[in-house]
């Protein structure tokens, strides 16, 4: 509707790529809810053209009765986990639903009575919509298997004004964020490829303005960071 052009059917289906699958973080631990898998799934639904439209693997979740069977399969990710050695502090950066492996990350460390510490930084639109597992960050904080939180709510206050993303966060705390890195945290970032290259952007910038890199030095060491499997990325 939105692009009339003369093929038919046949030769727009021939046309399509075949639909990619969904790939969901696991966003629990079975030390801490048994044999189950969270997943945390935002449910696209919008307009065109005055039709309503919908993501096709979200809005089948959504729409599913509880008992009802979906096939799934399992994709390992050997390069987004936790740390062997539980003492690590780990930093987690997720935008959006990039927060689900992070919720899992310290369900699995409390269980494991790890000592390393847990620091979440996590942005959305709305506080009074999308803070996601609110009531649990706010619990795990109180019982000390969180040891920071820092948000970003980037619709909220705004009034013709910059909106305020983890990016920013960062950029505030970069100080803080190196002294983690430099006593061997591992760092993690989850969510929008763009969200994840500005995140990147911003642990330049807190290498430059707090560790005398220039911008060339500061990529070989985030490099160096890489090749220890200490800066993770899970993007899409």
């Amino acid at each position: 509707r939105a692009h009339p052009a003369s093929w038919d059917a046949q030769a727009l289906v021939a046309a399509l790529r075949p639909l990619t699958p969904r790939l969901y973080s696991i966003a629990s631990s079975m030390k801490e809810i048994g044999a189950e898998a969270h997943l945390t799934v935002a449910h696209v639904e919008y307009e065109h053209d005055g039709h309503p439209r919908h993501g096709a693997a979200s809005h089948l979740l959504a729409t599913s009765d509880a008992g009802a069977r979906i096939p799934v399969f399992i994709e390992r990710n050997e390069r987004f986990r936790l740390p062997r050695n539980g003492d690590r502090d780990i930093v987690m950066i997720g935008a959006g639903t990039g927060v689900a492996p992070f919720r899992g990350f310290v369900q699995e460390r409390a269980a494991l009575g790890a000592r390393g510490r847990h620091w979440l930084l996590f942005g959305n639109p709305h506080a009074r919509s999308d803070f996601l597992y609110q009531l649990e960050w706010q619990r795990a904080l109180k019982e000390g298997h969180l040891h920071r939180l820092d948000l970003a709510f980037s619709r909220d206050g705004v009034h013709g004004g910059a909106k305020t993303y983890v990016q920013h966060r960062l950029r505030e705390h970069g100080r803080e964020l190196l002294a983690w890195l430099d006593g061997g945290a591992h760092l993690y970032v989850c969510g929008a490829l763009a969200m994840a290259r500005d995140v990147h952007a911003a642990l330049v910038a807190a290498l430059i303005a707090h560790a005398g890199h220039d911008a060339e030095s500061a990529e070989h060491h985030l490099r160096d960071i890489q090749r220890q499997q200490r800066y993770s990325k899970d993007v899409y």
